[in-house]
């Protein structure tokens, strides 16, 4: 056992430790620049998926929205609540101007990951479909590049589906017991039949489930972050200059300066959003919409959510407060955020606190499951083995939430996902060209004046899409 921890700990040096934070900023900054900034051009286009007009009127569909939604149930976790606590306790209140950094340039490569993954899906025929990085890669690359395919579908089902869900079932059975006084028992059980009850309804009943859930955990934690500001409204210029003086070491909170909120902002803000880890696309992929490139914008959207304003919100609580002390790694992640938010509002925030990390926590898991649940259908369309995985992620999640020693169990989870991120970052080089195609199509056609770009399949006769998702059809059309 000590072997293969070691082997796993050498891998997570290899990557995390050294050379794929700075792979992931260099390669979002490559997107934005040779793509004119897309993110930036299109900014205003993210808002239309809000719309209940921006649907392609097929009711068994998953729409964008719902899309959207379902990502960022997944992106928005414990590291929008803990992790920027973190951060700003490691690497002082600059990190979080580094986390902005970081997604500005996320963005693009999300948009670039998730409308290669629009471009590949394949129709499931009964108004679904099924697409992300292995797909892309097998369609996209070929078939002699299968075998990336395979090692990306491991990686994501070994430490989402299976490691972070183990995780996220302690994480919500710690908080019950620690706030409600509720047993890890009666927590694992509930949690673990509420899973399975959305689990085994497939991808529709994930995405309702999220269209209800992300909406309600993610306006109420605003909402309090939006009172927090209001009765601070005075001191937020002060707590914008010292995450800007910090970040360029005008001011030191901590030792290291600029180095180190430098180096916790990428990292806290790279883990947080996701962008170019090849996670988001699966669920991407699952929307109906017109251009491939609409469902990209939609998720660059979901980056700007996550990070821009929920881990904003994170940071204003605590900078805004007078519990955090700098220099101080006494009390830091959920604590620091809890604490904060009792010495703004009162005690009962903390029960508040409590449901949003259930609620964030179970967005995560049902998220994970379906990233494991499509892998596996990439390598196989055996039904039975998605019953396997659905029990499996099950018994997961109970293990996870009744016995918290057991998650030292998935110490692999961060090893694999930093081979899930290189192996998608190569994928993404190597079909970049392709995706400036389709970016180029869909600017022409907003250049022309429509309104609502469709991707025509006769211009990409030479990729292998499915001409059952792309039709080249208006939906609205008569």
């Amino acid at each position: 056992m000590e072997f293969i921890q070691s082997f796993f700990g050498l891998i997570e040096d290899l990557t995390w430790g050294w050379a794929l934070i700075p792979f992931l900023v260099i390669i979002g900054v490559f997107f934005t620049v040779v793509t004119g900034f897309v993110q930036f051009r299109f900014f205003t286009r993210m808002f239309r998926v809000l719309s209940s007009k921006n649907q392609t009127g097929d009711p068994n569909a998953i729409s964008a929205r719902e899309a959207l939604l379902l990502s960022v149930g997944g992106r928005v976790g414990g590291g929008n609540i803990a992790g920027v606590a973190v951060a700003i306790t490691l690497g002082g209140p600059g990190a979080v101007f580094w986390m902005w950094a970081v997604a500005l340039v996320g963005m693009c490569t999300s948009l670039i990951e998730c409308s290669l993954a629009q471009l590949y899906k394949r129709s499931e025929g009964d108004g679904t479909y099924r697409g992300g990085p292995a797909r892309s890669i097998i369609h996209g690359l070929g078939k002699d590049y299968r075998w990336l395919a395979v090692l990306y579908a491991v990686c994501l089902i070994a430490s989402f589906a299976f490691g972070f869900n183990a995780f996220q079932g302690n994480t919500v059975a710690g908080a019950a017991e620690e706030s409600l006084g509720i047993g890890r028992l009666w927590t694992g059980i509930g949690l673990t039949a509420v899973t399975g009850l959305i689990v085994f309804g497939g991808i529709h009943r994930i995405a309702k489930v999220a269209d209800v859930i992300v909406p309600i955990m993610a306006v109420g934690y605003i909402a309090m972050a939006l009172l927090v500001i209001l009765l601070n409204i005075t001191e937020v210029p002060g707590a914008i200059y010292t995450i800007v003086a910090n970040a360029f070491g005008l001011e030191e909170a901590v030792g290291g300066g600029m180095g180190a909120a430098l180096a916790q902002g990428l990292r806290r803000g790279l883990f947080s959003n996701e962008a170019g880890l090849g996670s988001a696309p699966n669920v991407a992929a699952t929307a109906d919409v017109r251009h491939p490139i609409s469902q990209g914008i939609t998720q660059s959207f979901s980056v700007f959510i996550d990070t821009i304003i929920i881990c904003t919100c994170t940071a204003l609580i605590i900078l805004l407060g007078d519990v955090y002390t700098p220099g101080d790694e006494g009390v830091d992640g959920i604590v620091l955020t809890q604490q904060s938010l009792v010495s703004h509002l009162g005690g009962w925030t903390s029960y508040f606190l409590t449901l949003a990390i259930l609620l964030f926590a179970f967005s995560s898991i049902i998220y994970n499951y379906y990233l494991g649940e499509n892998a596996l259908t990439s390598m196989t369309g055996n039904t039975a083995a998605i019953q396997v995985l659905r029990v499996l992620v099950m018994g997961v999640v109970f293990l996870g939430a009744t016995a918290p020693g057991a998650t030292a169990v998935f110490f692999f989870s961060d090893p694999l996902m930093g081979i899930l991120a290189v192996v998608n970052l190569l994928a993404l080089m190597m079909l970049f060209p392709t995706a400036k195609r389709i970016l180029d199509d869909f600017k022409e056609q907003v250049g022309a004046g429509v309104a609502r770009p469709i991707l025509d399949p006769d211009k990409f006769a030479d990729l292998d899409i499915d001409r059952t998702a792309w039709t080249g059809k208006d939906p609205d059309a008569d």
